[in-house]
């Protein structure tokens, strides 16, 4: 009888062996390149940061020239083509932007000044305005005495008012920072076209150079729509709530209605902020509550057409930032660079959002659905 090679091997293996039931190692989910190159990444994330925080009197100002400069480079392009040289461009747009920023500030410093100098006699109308909301503090009073907080007050407190000069020091910037913007920025609207052609020429790939390009083009046109739009919205937002001031007889109804134009450029924060304004001034001014609260609750209907229906539609959904994106954003800038951070927090995740879709396309493969 012929023997099949399969029961030779079975017959020579001793019948005492036991199976082996191992199973073939699984490669890791995670590599050790991968963390280390987390790792480093990280540390260069962290090491850029620092950086920037660090020599904010250098960077903020530049960062600023280069991105209101390409917010401004489609005017100089247009200037451009009607016979215009570009550095006579670039000078003319820097003097017109400077000249409307000083109208602006004119308008809000007056008011600003004219109450700075009664802070004292504001904080006490407040707090006689406020004797509407004494029960309710003395019922909270007696609250935290029954859960044993002893060290409640024993009043109402006005907060002091040391905070107005640091709150001034952190607003304003310093005389050299306002010089390398301004220089910054006519340098950069001026040779932008060159600038553009060497960061292409940098790539010896065809490909990379077409994406390079696209990538330029697409940042400097949404930026410019972005600054265009952003601008007029908050001009119609500052004419309505000035008029919404001037009807409800709010003291200096132009100064606020420049002042709600100016902070709506920061999203979220701004509102808030303008809100809050709004609620002081009427409280001080206005003789009763009801009619310090119409100012108030006329802009919250407002700033809620504006950031629900009016900006949605004109801007479009496709650079729709999340909300948590933009404030977390807000709130990292602003910890980084101030005021002039919190301004730069949406272009910046404009920018961020421009080099995803085309570094990192949407045909490219995805996970799959959980």
């Amino acid at each position: 009888m012929r023997v099949l090679p399969s029961e030779r091997l079975l017959s020579n293996t001793p019948s005492s062996t036991p199976v082996s039931d191992t199973v073939a190692e699984l490669p890791p989910v995670i590599r050790r390149t991968e963390v280390v190159a987390l790792a480093l990444v990280g540390l260069l994330l962290i090491g850029i940061g620092t950086v920037l925080y660090l020599a904010k009197g250098f960077f903020l100002p530049v960062v600023m020239g280069f991105v209101v400069g390409t917010m401004l480079s489609p005017a100089a392009n247009v200037l451009e083509r009607n016979k215009i040289p570009r550095s006579l461009a670039a000078v003319l747009i820097v003097m017109a932007v400077g000249a409307m920023v000083t109208f602006i500030i004119g308008l809000i410093s007056a008011p600003l000044m004219e109450w700075s100098t009664h802070l004292p006699q504001l904080g006490t109308q407040l707090k006689e305005k406020l004797h509407v909301f004494d029960r309710p503090l003395a019922l909270w009073q007696d609250l935290q005495a029954m859960l044993g907080n002893a060290n409640s007050p024993s009043s109402f407190q006005l907060p002091s008012f040391d905070w107005v000069q640091p709150t001034i020091g952190f607003l304003s910037p310093t005389f050299t920072e306002f010089l390398l913007f301004f220089a910054t920025l006519v340098l950069f609207v001026a040779s932008w076209r060159d600038l553009r052609r060497t960061l292409i020429m940098v790539f010896s790939d065809r490909d990379a150079r077409l994406r390079t390009l696209r990538i330029l083009n697409e940042i400097e046109v949404h930026l410019g729509n972005y600054l265009l739009t952003v601008t007029v919205i908050n001009a119609g937002l500052g004419i309505a709530t000035g008029l919404v001031c001037w009807i409800a007889q709010m003291p200096r109804p132009a100064g606020l209605g420049a002042l709600a134009a100016t902070l709506n450029f920061i999203p979220i924060i701004g509102p808030i902020a303008t809100f809050i304004i709004l609620a002081l001034v009427g409280i001080v001014a206005l003789p009763s509550l009801g009619a310090a609260s119409v100012a108030p609750i006329a802009f919250c209907g407002i700033a809620f057409l504006e950031g629900h229906f009016i900006t949605p539609t004109i801007i479009g959904r496709r650079l729709a930032l999340n909300a948590l994106a933009v404030f977390l954003g807000i709130a990292f800038w602003t910890w980084m660079w101030g005021p002039m951070g919190a301004f730069l927090s949406s272009p910046l995740l404009i920018v961020a959002v421009i080099l995803k879709e085309h570094l990192w396309p949407v045909n490219s493969p995805q996970l799959p659905d959980a």
